[in-house]
């Protein structure tokens, strides 16, 4: 049997998602998800799924402006974990710390989110969506690359 045909018709594509934590002093930006159909009622970070043919930090960069109103340089975007995650489809999610961006915070997706709040690093609410949660907990540790769900 040749290699060639040993190998699938059709690649593996993974999904990837780009989450920003927004960090001012010591407390961080969350948004509570409303009528998305995943995770209504917790907790999350801006984020979203990468369009294609963008770089990672592009797309941080977009998804700050579509979710939160503000507009954030891709340079000013640091990606400090990434996790290779199992819910209903395998993932790769980029999360990055973002401390400069210009503009003021609203919440630009209401349809999506029904309220937009910073937090205390050491205080977080108990209805996070938990991935995001232990990635945030992953970055306070150092910790740059975990996997979840698995």
């Amino acid at each position: 049997m040749s290699l060639l045909t040993a190998l699938p018709a059709e690649r593996f594509m993974v999904r990837s998602a780009i989450h920003l934590f927004f960090i001012r002093d010591s407390e961080i930006l969350l948004l509570r998800r409303f009528n998305t159909g995943y995770e209504d009622g917790n907790y999350s970070v801006p984020a979203g799924h990468l369009e294609g043919n963008e770089e990672v930090r592009e797309a941080g960069a977009r998804e700050a402006l579509e979710e939160t109103g503000v507009t954030v340089e891709p340079h000013h975007i640091e990606i400090v974990h990434v996790m290779h995650r199992r819910s209903d489809q395998e993932r790769i999610d980029w999360f990055a710390a973002v401390r400069n961006w210009d503009g003021e915070f609203y919440n630009a997706e209401p349809e999506k989110c029904d309220d937009l709040s910073w937090f205390a690093l050491e205080n977080l609410p108990e209805n996070m969506v938990p991935y995001v949660r232990h990635a945030l907990q992953n970055y306070q540790n150092g910790i740059p690359f975990d996997s979840f769900g698995w």
